[in-house]
Order: structure tokens, then C-alpha cells, then sequence
């Protein structure tokens, strides 16, 4: 059975000498995972429509519960190549592709997740040095995957407070919190940004410049939050470091 969609390369894997493995985000089958014959040669038809990030329509042959059908046609719409060819564009790009990995599920079709991703891709390209960027995107993708931490009030009570639980992925107040150890103690302003991010577009987020140390801290909690979840350190995790010492230290 031929199907045809669009879909985001997220990831490429080598198999034997010439094939790949490629993971796609597509609208309308979620995450799915293909087989590209021969792409690593020099005559290929498939040229670099399977680079990491690219925006492709492609065709793929095999039956509808096939666990890997054969990609068979892939064609460029967008290739994002600026993202690719530049680190301080690419690590952030790379770390929404491993979150979107870690939170979706293969052939669950999901159009606000392949919208978000879309969007957000679009947005970096035209500005990778927009601090707020990655962050929404986490905020954005735990909402759509269910897993959102919980900021406004107790998650038990609704009263307000200020001490976020890991093993709750809630804020609670001091009477249901007692017995329980508390993972961090948030500001108000932190809990306002996130607020906002959960609600705003991305054309928002050029209307306000929060404190540095403010996105810095929505950033370490949700990073906390989705390592609680997922149970690993994400392998992009290490983009942060990269970027305050590495490209900080070219631009010095």
C-alpha cells in the first residue's frame, strides 16, 4: 500500500553500508519509522531531502501495520539547511527533536505537535538567538503530551504555593506537602512566565524580554521535570553548557 504525507526528519540511522533508517514527525501518522534504500550513495535519488530537520513530502510502500515501511519518494519543501549549518541554531533545534522523540508516540497523529514543531523550526530560523524559544517549546510539548507540571496552585488543594515536587510534577501548599520533600522553591515571576507560555502564541514572545535569570530558572525545572518523567538525561541536555561556553566564548 503507497501512502503520502509530509513530514520533519527527526533522526537518521545507518543501516549496513548504503541503507538508512528514518524517523519522520508526519501530520497525519504521528511518528513513523522508514526504510530509505541506498541513500548514502553518491547517485541517490534521494539527494539531501533526508538530512536531520528537513521538511519533505514523501511517499513510503508497505502494509498499514508495517513496522517500517520502504520510503520511496522524498522530495524538499524546506530544508532548514541555516539550522544545520550553524551550532547556536542547531543545539536548540536538536533538543526539540529529542524531546518531541522522548514524548511521542509512533503512529499517534498529533496536527498541534507537527504544527508546533513546524512553527517553532520556522521561528529559530528566523531567530535562533531568542532566548524564549526553547522553553516554549517544552512548556508547549508537555501540554500537548500531558505531562505539563503544574504551576498555578496545589495540585491537590489549589491553594497557592511556592515549593514545585518532582515526584508530584506539582506545586503544593504546606499542609499537603507535609511527608514530602521538595525538589525547588519558585519565584512568582517564574510562575507568571510559564503561565504566559502556556497560553501565548509564538508571536507573542517578541512582546516581552523576561530577566535572563528568570528563563534560566523555568528552563532548570522543566529540565528536572522531564528527566523525572523520562527517567534519563537527555543527550541534548548538554546544550546549555555548549552555548554559554563554547559559542559565549566566540562571541567574546
Amino acid at each position: 500500500m503507497l501512502q503520502r504525507t509530509e513530514g520533519i526528519v527527526l533522526r537518521t540511522v545507518p543501516f549496513g553500508e548504503a541503507d538508512l533508517i528514518v524517523t519522520y514527525l508526519t501530520e497525519s501518522h504521528g511518528i513513523i519509522k522508514t526504510f530509505a534504500k541506498s541513500p548514502r550513495k553518491t547517485k541517490s535519488r534521494f539527494g539531501s531531502s533526508l538530512e536531520p530537520l528537513t521538511h519533505s513530502r514523501i511517499a513510503f510502500w508497505g502494509r498499514e501495520d508495517a513496522a517500517m515501511p520502504r520510503l520511496t519518494q522524498s522530495d524538499i519543501v524546506h530544508s532548514f539547511s541555516s539550522l544545520r549549518d550553524c551550532l547556536k541554531c542547531f543545539l536548540p533545534a536538536s533538543e526539540m527533536v529529542e524531546l518531541t522523540l522522548s514524548f511521542a508516540a509512533e503512529r499517534d497523529a498529533n496536527s498541534n505537535l507537527y504544527a508546533l514543531l513546524m512553527n517553532t523550526l520556522l521561528a529559530l530560523e528566523a531567530d535562533c538567538r531568542a532566548p524564549l524559544l526553547p522553553v516554549y517549546y517544552k512548556v508547549q510539548l508537555l501540554s500537548i503530551a500531558g505531562y505539563l507540571p503544574g504551576l498555578a496552585g496545589c495540585g491537590r488543594c489549589g491553594q497557592r504555593g511556592d515549593e514545585f515536587y518532582l515526584s508530584h510534577g506539582t506545586v503544593l501548599c504546606r499542609e499537603c506537602s507535609r511527608g514530602s520533600e521538595s525538589s525547588f522553591r519558585i519565584s512568582p515571576g517564574m510562575m507568571r512566565l510559564h503561565g504566559n507560555l502556556v497560553q501565548w502564541s509564538l508571536s507573542k514572545l517578541n512582546r516581552i524580554k523576561p530577566p535572563e535569570s528568570l528563563v534560566a530558572e523555568l528552563s532548570g525545572l522543566l529540565d528536572e521535570h522531564v528527566k523525572y518523567i523520562t527517567e534519563r538525561t537527555l543527550k541534548s541536555g548538554a546544550y546549555k553548557k555548549y552555548r554559554r561556553q563554547v559559542i559565549g566564548d566566540r562571541q567574546e
